[in-house]
């Protein structure tokens, strides 16, 4: 923009000025010629006016030829006198058809055919004829002083071409500015910051764009803020029961399996005042840490935690990940790639007969990890790809958009097909971690990789 300005006004500037001062160095021009042409005619004139005096006399040649010479000099217009008879007093000089027009007593000024202008005055008032002052004027004597005139002028039109650019450069400057700051603003708030505020400066549009930015913004925050209240509330309405679950699982006759059930619903409680926290968090709180989690670790972790359940259902469940050596590090905080994994399976044991097996496999890649979860169920509808809230078993259709969502906020996606035995298959892929978590893993990420992502002596089975 600050570029387009400054050819825009240089291109006006210049036009503008050029049919200024193209005419005025004409006039320029042409008053010079006028200058020159009139003093020269004065010239011929004062010295026709000698002459007449002179030549009347009987000796009177001499003189005027003399009076010719003093005529002549340097840097002065050529003077000849033509006497009646042909002869010529002073610079060599031809008998022209125009020196014959005035010897019938015409004074004037042309412009020979070789250049330059002269002007012709008759001596009047000579006996045996008349006789003719001739001033000649070459071109540099005609138009002497147009150059410093024209250089002046383009001095004056570049002067104020440069100082046009500059009032220019201000105004794209203050434009650009104000600009970049409403850009710089837009960036924060996809970025996630809603307490960024565009200061309205610049002409009227972008001060109104930025009041409108503004009220973009206090309207986004005012979503996201009923949102969060809205998810929390449902989250803390679910406190009722399961505290009720907790009173009916201290009642059972077996300690053992009341020990099992108040494990499961302590996990309950957890994961709720998670929802609650999550939902109030602030968006951006805890961007800086490292957000990392090992993929492996996490998959192997939740197929012992589903492994009873399985076993309960006659279902073979077989976990295929590299090593605890060689942790797979993805772009996932450990509690959101934990729930998806748990999504994962939990979907098989929702949607497929008892007895049916699944297989987990991660798979480390160049840009992050993969998990694969295949089942020996019927699979998917032919044509049917899961949706947020749409699900053909009957549940709310939300948990493989946990999934979705974890994998998509990675840099990664999720695939929906069949697997080699008829069943389902699901592809997820997460981005890789932060700079800094490969092999040679720093402090801080490594810390990350070894947090517990859930905590197996409180979760459920046992």
């Amino acid at each position: 923009m600050r570029r387009s300005i400054l050819l825009l006004t240089a291109a006006t500037t210049a036009l503008v000025l050029a049919a200024l001062l193209v005419p005025l160095s004409l006039l320029a021009r042409s008053h010079a010629v006028d200058r020159a042409t009139a003093d020269a005619t004065a010239r011929a004139h004062s010295l026709a006016t000698g002459l007449g005096q002179t030549l009347a006399e009987a000796s009177g040649r001499r003189p005027a030829a003399t009076l010719v010479a003093s005529a002549n000099g340097p840097d002065l217009p050529r003077t000849s006198v033509i006497l009646a008879d042909g002869t010529v007093l002073g610079p060599a000089a031809r008998v022209t058809d125009a020196v014959r027009l005035a010897r019938y007593g015409r004074a004037f000024s042309y412009e020979p055919s070789g250049g330059g202008r002269a002007v012709l005055v008759p001596v009047q008032g000579v006996s045996g004829g008349t006789s003719v002052v001739q001033v000649g004027l070459t071109d540099q004597q005609l138009y002497s002083g147009t150059l410093a005139s024209s250089l002046a002028f383009a001095g004056i039109g570049a002067g104020l071409i440069l100082l046009g650019l500059v009032f220019a450069d201000r105004l794209g400057s203050r434009l650009v500015g104000s600009t970049r700051r409403l850009a710089d603003v837009a960036d924060r708030l996809a970025g996630g910051d809603l307490t960024a505020r565009a200061a309205p400066s610049g002409p009227p549009e972008l001060r109104l764009v930025a009041g409108q930015l503004n009220h973009l913004a206090e309207r986004i925050h005012g979503f996201l803020t009923a949102e969060r209240e809205s998810a929390a509330d449902l989250a803390h309405r679910l406190r009722t029961p399961v505290a009720a679950l907790r009173l009916d699982a201290e009642g059972l006759r077996d300690p053992a399996e009341a020990e099992r059930i108040a494990a499961d619903v302590a996990a309950l409680e957890r994961s709720v005042d998670e929802v609650i926290r999550t939902a109030r968090k602030p968006l951006r709180e805890g961007e800086s840490g490292p957000v990392c989690a090992d993929l492996a670790a996490v998959a192997r972790e939740r197929s012992d935690f589903w492994r009873p359940l399985a076993e309960d259902q006659g279902r073979a469940l077989a976990c295929t990940a590299p090593p605890a050596g060689a942790p797979v590090p993805v772009r996932v905080e450990g509690p959101e790639l934990a729930a998806a994994v748990d999504a994962l399976i939990g979907n098989v044991f929702d949607h497929t007969p008892e007895g049916a097996g699944m297989r987990l496999t991660v798979v480390r890649g160049a840009q992050g990890g993969r998990l694969v979860i295949e089942d020996d169920g019927p699979g998917f509808p032919d044509g049917h790809v899961p949706e947020r809230g749409n699900s053909s078993g009957g549940s709310t259709g939300l948990g493989l958009d946990i999934v979705r969502r974890a994998a998509e906020e990675s840099g990664g996606a999720v695939e929906f097909g069949s697997g080699p035995g008829g069943g389902a298959r699901i592809t997820a892929t997460f981005g890789s971690a932060a700079d800094g978590v490969t092999d040679g893993m720093t402090d801080g990420a490594a810390n990350c990789l070894r947090r517990p992502m859930v905590s197996r002596e409180t979760d459920g089975f046992t």
